[in-house]
């Protein structure tokens, strides 16, 4: 039987192949490849730092490939190092150890290895780099297709009609492409802030002291040190911590991706509504099936499964932003197992972008059913009647159109013998009775234009 048909989530399961692309990132082969390259990094910056710089050329030249193309295998022979140590980091660290020994030059110097560290050192920072690779290479290019699919979608639409709804009921004329901008103005500046994260990272030992790189070498500015090294990471560093960095960067990244997250929670359950009143078709594909009983179903599945997504998505995020930022004292270990999770909430972030990115492709906008939507509400030029009755003057306009229209089935003939009664000049009589419902859509395509222009400079920037 397939190892996938036996995985206990379906994230390794059912939506395996879905997510390859966040295996470098988010698997215990992940974590221990950074760990291993992170150890590396600090044992040649170390060298350097104790003018040992011949030794770490030495290192480099002869190890450097391999780390960076460490496999699957290496991560094996550490879990099995692991099986004896029962303890995760020290099982890097031996196996670093005897990586470096079979070079006869650096045997002198292998002890420099996890020198005065403490497993979070090592831990924070691979955490830190898994996080970031995963939004760089993984969650940014999706967001960024999802945004492309909406702004292709919404562009033609611009101009075109919809009746709005406010509280469910006919309300004030829109355009559907603007009604789509909206959501684009929104994910606009979230993906933007998405891009420049930079998790924060600390090497600072036991309790976030120095205390045993003080001890060894008290003439070494270590705080110096261990800034320059965690830049050197690409992280950003943090001084102040206990025995743990204490999550604040990667609570406001979880929270940032939630946002995002709610934000297209909102944009699929509109869809949702808009398919169910035939505002949008959805192509046909010839070999699926709707429903097992029901031959006609053509169903919004993929909305639907985006928004299924969404929720365990944020579910998890919201804990990890909750959890992660607690820790009793100067550490406990409660953050170590919902750490693990990082990817169970990537990785149904994931599926919702994917699953809404191929429902955009999958539908059509219906021009003639929002027409005729438009044309059985004429009552909905209430507003602009007595708004321009304001404007000159007239005494309750609000309230006169208020007992003509609220609650009564209204034509536009009814509408336009309103007008009549109202003794307004020639001009602007004709002019209400010029604007019907699909003509009262203020300035919606030009807002839409805006904000399409907004989200195609930010997708240039990112491309540059």
């Amino acid at each position: 039987m397939s190892s996938t048909l036996l995985a206990v989530s379906p994230l390794d399961g059912r939506y395996a192949s879905s997510l390859d692309c966040l295996r470098p990132y988010c698997s215990e082969f992940a974590l221990i490849r950074h760990r291993v390259q992170v150890e590396f990094a600090y044992f040649l910056a170390l060298l350097e730092r104790l003018d040992e710089s011949e030794a770490a050329e030495i290192a480099r030249a002869v190890f450097g490939a391999r780390i960076q193309e460490f496999g699957e295998d290496d991560a094996r022979a550490i879990k099995t190092i692991e099986a004896r140590t029962n303890h995760d980091v020290k099982a890097v660290e031996y196996w670093l150890k005897a990586l470096l020994e079979t070079e006869s030059r650096l045997t002198a110097s292998v002890e420099w290895v996890h020198f005065a560290l403490t497993s979070e050192d090592v831990n924070n920072l691979s955490h830190a780099l898994m996080l970031q690779g995963a939004i760089a290479h993984v969650l940014i290019p999706c967001l960024t297709k999802l945004l492309q699919r909406m702004i292709a979608l919404a562009t033609p639409l611009a101009a075109t009609p919809m009746l709005a709804r406010t509280h469910g009921q006919p309300a004030t004329p829109t355009t559907m492409g603007k009604e789509l901008a909206v959501f684009i103005a929104r994910l606009t500046p979230l993906m933007r802030d998405l891009t420049t994260i930079r998790q924060p990272g600390k090497l600072n030992g036991a309790t976030g002291n120095f205390n045993a790189h003080a001890i060894a070498y008290p003439s070494i500015d270590w705080p110096a040190f261990s800034d320059a090294f965690v830049r050197s990471l690409g992280l950003v560093p943090n001084r102040f911590t206990t025995q743990i960095e204490p999550h604040d960067g990667l609570a406001a990244t979880c929270d940032r991706i939630r946002h995002i997250n709610l934000v297209l929670l909102d944009l699929n359950q509109d869809l949702w509504r808009y398919i169910s009143d035939g505002y949008f078709k959805q192509r046909v594909v010839s070999t699926e099936v709707g429903s097992s009983a029901m031959p006609h179903k053509v169903n919004p599945i993929d909305f639907e499964n985006s928004e299924g997504n969404l929720g365990l998505a944020n579910a998890v995020l919201n804990h990890l932003s909750e959890k992660l930022t607690r820790s009793r004292l100067q550490r406990d270990l409660s953050d170590s197992t919902v750490l693990r999770n990082l990817g169970v909430g990537l990785g149904h972030t994931l599926l919702a972008w994917q699953s809404c990115i191929k429902g955009l492709g999958r539908i059509d906008c219906d021009a003639k059913r929002l027409k005729a939507d438009l044309e059985a509400h004429p009552e909905i030029l209430a507003e602009a009647y007595q708004t321009v009755l304001r404007s000159l003057g007239h005494d309750a306009p609000y309230e006169r159109l208020k007992q003509f229209t609220r609650g009564e089935h209204i034509t536009l003939a009814d509408m336009h013998a309103f007008l009549e009664e109202c003794g307004l000049d020639a001009d602007t009589t004709q002019r209400l009775r010029a604007l019907t419902p699909a003509a009262y859509i203020g300035r919606a395509p030009e807002l839409t234009e805006q904000a399409i222009a907004e989200a195609q400079a930010l997708l240039e920037q990112q491309t540059t």
